[in-house]
């Protein structure tokens, strides 16, 4: 087996490398605290935990589980809150845990949220009494992880970007989103805008929305150290919203933040913090039935790895899925890598410092329809199939301990995104790097085949001119159409694909950036915020040229000028077609106060600026930041 040695780039990248130990199928496991200070000591178990305590009733930590957080609930999914009673919780070392029961507002469940945490490294007992009528007991265990502090982690710097990389704007200077040079044109307009995100890296971070021919859309500019990751367009409560995350990077490569969910006026309607304990992760964000939102979170914890061949003093990171109640905030379900994935299928070498790690790299989430979920592990090269509720591996796709046999062209290595397309193939995007595996960075599809255990390459796409190998991230979108988006990622490259690999459209940002994903979708949307102006007198004194824009707005086909020499007495100028981010023109006479309102294709009013005062020449070419 090949183990690649740690390669750190400067992009949000992970870390990862190279030794050679045979461990089986056992997992690791946590094994008392090794006093203060000191990583306690990891020994390899048998066996795999089963989160189905009982008939209909699943349960979190799951029994005989080692990766419980300090701050974890105790959740009981299955059943009716009222059907849950006399929940006992108590800590080896912590002793006796009083707390409240919480209810699902899907109705089928709660969480026991105790009064105080855990002690790390302890083992916890909990008995309850659940089920109507003659209700039964119920009672199992688990371990208490000791967590690996973040505190003092530096984040991925971010340093500005060249001139060239951004655009700008005299209606909104204080936006500087990145370029997106499109070198295809946009041959599916059915496929919609273009949603992405800009860092960690070079240049201002924050979601982004593009038209297909490039032009800036929607920019919300992140300030005080945020990252936006993950931009997509999902369905809320019945209605199409945005999701994303937003938080810090650390330089271990995963996050810390929110995911968001926003309206089409870019007003946030729902927050996803992570729970038990657990910031959520950038990684994935999926949006359920009912209410429920699956999420990605990192957990390091401190672990003695030399039954590993690393530090005795180390740590390692598990990765976990959160389902969460968006409502309440409380966690349903939670599924951690350690308790279910052998260090054996590990393609990294074990750390040999402090460094936390990476032997997972959970990267993508996927719900089946039979309530099954898909995920992506870019450190074992392989897709996993979990057992709804319980959470046992059903398969694997790919890396050492592969359920199918892999045919040809369908080996990944350091892949993201697994997505289950609906006629059962499976969609991944295969990165082929870091260090290089593939000669270039690839979207597949897979067939599956379950009787014979099969795996058939279906198709490859690859970016021609020029070959993109993309280090890190990415995505693979499948459209509705059978087309397929493909963002690189690392190389932040965005190409649209047609069922025979002819390409349908081509564009990226600037090469010395980067984004996570990047997606397609129709949108429509109508920001709360109105529209932005600014008015400035020519260099003559005699004209007054006009810039608008409005952040985020779809639909705007054209604007109207109004302007006068009082706020209160405008009168329509101009009438003029939109262009893109920020439409511009001239008025032929000299007004001190100008307003705006956008139309759309029929003339109606879609919004309307309030009336700014005309500023002189060269005011407006500081304010710009073009040289006077």
């Amino acid at each position: 087996m090949r183990r690649y040695a740690p390669i750190v780039l400067g992009a949000v990248v992970l870390v990862w490398g190279v030794l050679a130990i045979t461990l089986g199928s056992a997992t690791l496991g946590i094994a008392g605290s090794g006093g203060p200070g000191r990583s306690p000591s990891c020994r390899l178990t048998g066996g795999e935990p089963s989160a189905a305590l009982a008939a209909g009733l699943a349960v979190s930590p799951a029994p005989g589980s080692g990766t419980a957080n300090p701050a974890t609930q105790i959740s009981f999914m299955g059943l009716p809150a009222a059907e849950i009673s006399s929940v006992s919780v108590t800590g080896a070392h912590s002793g006796a845990h009083s707390g409240t029961l919480h209810a699902y507002s899907q109705g089928d469940g709660a969480s026991f949220v105790p009064s105080k945490p855990f002690a790390p490294g302890e083992q916890v007992r909990v008995s309850a009494l659940v089920g109507s009528g003659s209700a039964r007991h119920v009672s199992f265990g688990f371990r208490v992880d000791t967590p690996f502090p973040t505190a003092s982690v530096k984040e991925f710097p971010a340093p500005p970007a060249a001139p060239a990389d951004y655009q700008s704007f005299y209606s909104r200077p204080e936006l500087r989103p990145p370029v997106l040079s499109v070198t295809t044109a946009d041959r599916d307009p059915a496929a919609g805008y273009v949603f992405t995100t800009n860092g960690p890296g070079p240049g201002q971070y924050g979601p982004l929305i593009y038209a297909p021919d490039g032009h800036l859309v929607w920019f919300d500019h992140l300030t005080g150290g945020s990252t936006a990751e993950n931009l997509n367009v999902q369905s809320y409560e019945g209605h199409p919203a945005l999701t994303w995350w937003k938080g810090r990077v650390l330089s271990l490569g995963f996050g810390q933040g929110e995911d968001l969910v926003m309206d089409g006026s870019y007003r946030t309607i729902a927050r996803v913090a992570g729970g038990n304990g657990l910031p959520a992760d950038l990684h994935d964000f999926q949006l359920a039935p009912r209410g429920v939102a699956y999420a990605t979170a990192f957990n390091p914890i401190r672990c003695d790895l030399r039954s590993v061949g690393g530090s005795s003093e180390g740590s390692i990171v598990d990765t976990a899925v959160q389902a969460i109640d968006i409502k309440t905030g409380l966690v349903r379900w939670e599924w951690h890598s350690l308790d279910h994935i052998g260090a054996a299928e590990s393609e990294v070498e074990a750390s040999h410092d402090a460094t936390p790690w990476d032997y997972f790299h959970l990267n993508s989430i996927e719900l089946a329809a039979d309530g099954n979920v898909l995920l992506s592990a870019r450190s074992t090269w392989a897709v996993y199939e979990l057992q709804r509720a319980s959470g046992r591996v059903l398969w694997r796709l790919g890396g050492n301990r592969s359920s199918f046999q892999m045919g040809p062209g369908t080996k990944m290595a350091w892949q993201h995104d697994a997505r289950l397309l609906s006629n059962g193939e499976v969609s991944v995007f295969d990165d082929g790097s870091n260090p290089p595996i593939h000669k270039q960075s690839r979207a597949l599809r897979i067939k599956l085949d379950t009787h014979t255990r099969r795996a058939t390459l279906t198709a490859a796409y690859t970016h021609k001119d020029p070959p993109l190998l993309a280090a890190s991230q990415g995505n693979a979108q499948p459209l509705p159409d059978g087309n397929t988006l493909v963002g690189y990622g690392g190389v932040p490259a965005i190409s649209e694909y047609a069922r025979d690999g002819s390409l349908l459209f081509d564009a990226h940002q600037p090469y010395d950036t980067a984004f996570y994903r990047a997606f397609r979708h129709p949108w429509t949307a109508r920001p709360s915020t109105p529209p932005a102006v600014l008015a400035a007198f020519n260099n003559t004194e005699e004209e007054t040229v006009v810039h608008t824009s409005w952040d985020g707005a779809t639909g705007v086909a054209a604007w109207r000028v109004l302007a006068g020499a009082k706020p209160g007495s405008l009168q329509p100028r101009a009438t003029i077609p939109s262009s893109g981010f920020e439409t511009e023109t001239t008025l032929p006479v000299k007004y001190s106060y100008v307003a705006v309102e956008a139309l759309d294709a029929a003339g109606r009013r879609l919004g309307a600026s309030q009336p700014v005062k005309t500023i002189g020449y060269y005011a407006a070419l500081w304010i710009a930041g073009a040289p006077r």
